[in-house]
């Protein structure tokens, strides 16, 4: 019989290549979606990767842990995904409860709705670099302490401890993946990988003059979701449950990641950026460096797509996304 994978967050970018990642390993897959008015626009992800209609999705929330205890009871999933998260770091300083209630409490609700109705089920949670915030080593590891720096890195940081207490506690096959900054063209605008690669095609096709940014100085160690959901389904192959920090060992600014982005167009960076102060944390978290041996040495998973491959992928996707509504 085919492995049962279930996801929450599977309208989003992780949720839509892992689907396609697990789709492509024989699994039958489901995911939990929120109710909502605008029926199908959720789902573009999925039909940008054409496996919509491969898919099983189900009404739920991770805040109601009734709709997710019904829905384990009834899939009986081999492993659980949890990627769903209000997970937009500005955002939480403007919706801090409900940060909170979805990206840390969620979490524990998910949890829950396992341990009751399905413990035999692997868990993987999306953990996240944010919670490292005002870093401690200059290369962050599984042992690195965490100083998390916004509301959305202190729900995050609650998920992963819940996560490694409902493993301590009740043995459950439950993993966390600290996953540092992943792309692609899947990305939300209101990114700044994604804001940069749609403001370069913009302003390549003539439809905007230039693209307003907060602080370009920050860095970040990017690579690309496509590799990062791999290493969550290698996670849940192990036989013991552990976490593993997930990222390229390779930090840069964001200045140098935009420059990559205008070059590929053929445009001059200076000429179009713009310094907005309206775009800057409250707390910023300058550099974020990932060190992956663990994940490297255990998991055997290292990443195979770069940073300057994966900004030219989403500078084209954004270009043909662009010229198609035109």
């Amino acid at each position: 019989m085919a492995k049962r994978a279930l996801l929450t967050g599977i309208t989003g970018q992780d949720g839509a290549y892992l689907s396609q990642f697990l789709l492509s390993k024989g699994y039958e897959v489901t995911g939990i979606v929120r109710r909502s008015s605008h029926k199908g626009l959720e789902e573009h992800r999925l039909q940008w990767l054409e496996i919509d209609k491969q898919v099983k999705l189900l009404y739920g929330d991770v805040a109601d842990l009734s709709s997710l205890l019904r829905i384990v009871q009834q899939i009986q999933p081999d492993e659980i995904y949890n990627l769903a998260a209000q997970s937009f770091v500005a955002s939480s300083w403007d919706q801090p409860i409900l940060t909170a209630e979805i990206t840390g409490v969620g979490v524990m609700n998910m949890l829950e709705a396992m341990r009751i109705g399905a413990p035999q089920a692997r868990f993987y949670q999306a953990s996240s670099s944010e919670m490292y915030g005002k870093i401690r080593e200059p290369m962050q590891s599984e042992l690195t302490p965490f100083h998390p720096r916004s509301p959305y890195a202190v729900a995050k940081l609650y998920g992963h401890w819940i996560t490694v207490n409902y493993r301590e506690s009740f043995g459950l096959h439950a993993s966390s993946g600290i996953l540092f900054n992943h792309e692609s063209p899947l990305r939300g605008i209101e990114f700044v990988t994604r804001k940069v690669t749609d403001g370069v095609a913009r302003i390549k096709l003539g439809l905007a003059k230039e693209l307003r940014l907060g602080n370009i100085d920050a860095k970040r160690d990017w690579g690309h979701a496509r590799d990062y959901v791999r290493a969550m389904w290698l996670m849940l192959q192990q036989p013991t449950a552990d976490d593993y920090v997930v990222a390229t060992g390779r930090t840069t600014t964001i200045r140098d990641m935009c420059r990559i982005a205008f070059d590929h167009a053929g445009l001059e960076m200076d000429k179009y950026v713009v310094i907005d102060s309206a775009f800057f944390r409250p707390a910023e978290v300058d550099v974020l460096l990932g060190n992956p041996a663990k994940a490297k040495e255990k998991l055997g998973w290292s990443p195979q797509i770069s940073l300057e491959e994966m900004i030219v992928e989403m500078v084209e996707a954004d270009l043909a996304r662009l010229k198609r509504s035109r």
